[in-house]
């Protein structure tokens, strides 16, 4: 099942993204953060466990970018994460967004679910807001991609 996360699901949350981020292939969330950014992230419940999660956080005017997308490694390849970034582009699209982004090191993922790869100079409130405060700012080696919805 696939839900808007609740308070409840939080520790959950984090334990998913961390676990992912201990390998690289994110960053790690606080759980300050998470409770600052709940409404953001959707969850992909099975038998009353989160085995997934992704967000989805409105940058500027219509751009939004989905973040933190990460299934538990006993649940991947089953298509979890595909339907995660579908509804997280819904939601984008009922909210009256006009793209989606994504960062990655996984761009054929991205690409497969009708992404582009785009230059990070066509994010600049990305930039400036968020990746300007990463510990692996400026070369992080994440890959910009965009959907025009």
């Amino acid at each position: 099942m696939i839900r808007k996360a609740k308070v409840s699901d939080i520790k959950a949350i984090q334990a998913l993204v961390n676990k992912h981020a201990a390998n690289g292939a994110m960053l790690p969330l606080g759980i300050s953060e998470l409770y600052d950014k709940l409404r953001d992230f959707i969850v992909y419940e099975h038998d009353n466990k989160i085995v997934g999660v992704v967000a989805l956080h409105f940058i500027w005017e219509g751009l939004a970018e989905i973040r933190s997308l990460a299934v538990d490694t006993d649940y991947q390849h089953q298509g979890i994460a595909t339907s995660l970034v579908k509804r997280a582009i819904e939601d984008a699209r009922e909210y009256g967004g006009s793209r989606v982004f994504a960062l990655t090191y996984v761009p054929p993922f991205f690409e497969k679910n009708g992404f582009k790869e785009i230059d990070k100079a066509e994010l600049p409130h990305k930039v400036w807001a968020d990746c300007i405060n990463c510990p692996k700012f400026p070369d992080c080696g994440e890959v910009p991609l965009a959907l025009d919805l």
